[in-house]
C-alpha cells in the first residue's frame, strides 16, 4: 500500500499515512480538524541495465556533430581584439631618426 503524505493549510503540520487506492484521500487535520491537502512526491524510479548512463554509450556516433577543437588548431589566429595594431611610422619620422 502506498504513503501519502499529507499537509495541514491552516496550522502547517505535515504528516503521512497509509492508504490503499480506492480510499478517498483526507481531508481533515488530526489535530486542528483543518484542510489538508496531499504533498505530491518525486517518484523514485531506478533504471536497470545498460544503455541509462553517459558512460555506457561512448562509441562515435556517425550523426554525431563534428569535433570544432580541430578545426579551430588548424586556423592561424585570427586578429581579435587582444592582438596589438601594427606601428606605423611616416616618412618624416624615419628621415628625422638617420641625422
Amino acid at each position: 500500500m502506498p504513503i501519502y503524505e499529507y499537509e495541514c493549510e491552516h496550522c502547517g503540520v505535515r504528516f503521512e499515512k497509509t492508504q490503499r487506492f480506492t480510499e478517498a484521500t483526507l481531508t481533515d487535520c488530526p489535530e486542528c480538524n483543518g484542510h489538508v491537502h496531499r504533498v505530491m512526491q518525486p517518484v523514485g524510479v531506478i533504471f536497470k541495465g545498460s544503455g541509462f548512463y553517459v558512460t555506457d554509450n561512448k562509441s562515435r556516433s556517425s550523426t554525431g556533430i563534428p569535433n570544432k577543437k580541430k578545426d579551430e588548431e588548424a586556423k592561424p589566429a585570427s586578429s581579435g581584439e587582444n592582438t596589438p595594431a601594427p606601428t606605423t611610422t611616416s616618412n618624416s619620422e624615419k628621415e628625422g631618426k638617420s641625422s
